[in-house]
């Protein structure tokens, strides 16, 4: 703590325009650093950051606790530190890379619009009745819908439409005879990125040996990103949800409107109709 003080002190005393130079240099050390969290937020990557941080903490603590042969091995583990983290964050590292190009989102997003962000009520109900049309025709479709982490890498090695979310759209682009039905749809906000998306497939355990690629691919990129993925079974027609490596099999297309109100929207529609209906019984009270 003394040492942090004298270097502030020092950093005090210096000519004013050499103050200056210091303050900008962190700012940008700081903003550089911000943008590497925003890129890896909602991604596996922040497991990894978690993994790391245990790490520390275990081989701090056989230090103090004269663990001495644990604490041995891990201060040889950390040797081998940097060539871990690059290829444990070579996904991330790629994305930062190419996020400095000119034209990236990088310079484009310096400063997020969060009115943007937010689903409007439309296009949940155009999804809802897209997947609902579907699932009665049994038409297998595969929709990821981003929540946080950014899913550029994957859209563009699909078809890119950037096109407004409708439900008609969303329905021609599973038809059987689209080129376009084989892969998934990436969707931000009310707009479709891209279709014909290829995702990582899921090696868990966990998952039904009888569902088919289609919900794998589901669970993979849930797996690895922050975001929804809608699955409607091409054989049975049921609509089922992904979400943070899970799959859940939904009753009908009521609950999906109820999951993406409260996913995408932050709205709890069961708890606005409880609040609805005690404000309805007080008014009442108060009439009687």
């Amino acid at each position: 703590m003394e040492d942090l003080l004298a270097q502030f002190r020092s950093l005090l005393s210096q000519q004013p325009d050499k103050i200056l130079v210091n303050v900008v240099d962190i700012l940008l050390v700081a903003y550089l650093i911000y943008r590497l969290l925003m890129l890896v937020r909602g991604t596996q990557a922040w497991r990894i950051f978690a993994g790391i941080g245990t790490f520390l903490v275990v081989f701090w603590l056989s230090g103090r606790l004269g663990f001495y042969t644990l604490y041995w091995l891990l201060e040889k583990a950390i040797y081998l530190g940097p060539t871990a983290l690059v290829l444990l964050f070579f996904p991330e590292l790629r994305a930062a890379i190419e996020g400095l190009a000119p034209n990236s989102a990088f310079f484009q997003k310096l400063v997020p619009n969060k009115d943007e962000e937010r689903m409007e009520a439309r296009t949940v109900e155009e999804i809802v009745a897209a997947i609902a049309e579907l699932s009665s025709e049994s038409v297998g479709a595969l929709i990821v819908v981003e929540k946080v982490a950014m899913l550029d890498d994957i859209a563009s090695n699909g078809v890119q439409l950037n096109a407004r979310v409708s439900a008609a759209l969303l329905e021609s682009i599973f038809f059987e005879n689209n080129p376009l039905h084989d892969g998934a749809v990436i969707m931000r906000g009310d707009s479709i990125l891209a279709a014909a998306c290829r995702l990582p497939l899921s090696e868990s355990k966990t998952i039904d040996p009888h569902v088919h690629m289609r919900h794998r691919a589901a669970v993979g990129v849930t797996e690895v990103y922050d975001c929804l993925a809608l699955v409607v079974s091409e054989e049975r027609g049921t609509i089922s949800i992904a979400s943070e490596g899970k799959l859940k099999r939904l009753s009908g297309h009521a609950e999906l409107r109820t999951i993406l109100n409260r996913e995408l929207r932050s709205i709890d529609e069961e708890a606005s109709a409880d609040q609805k209906s005690k404000s309805r019984r007080k008014r009442q009270k108060v009439a009687t």
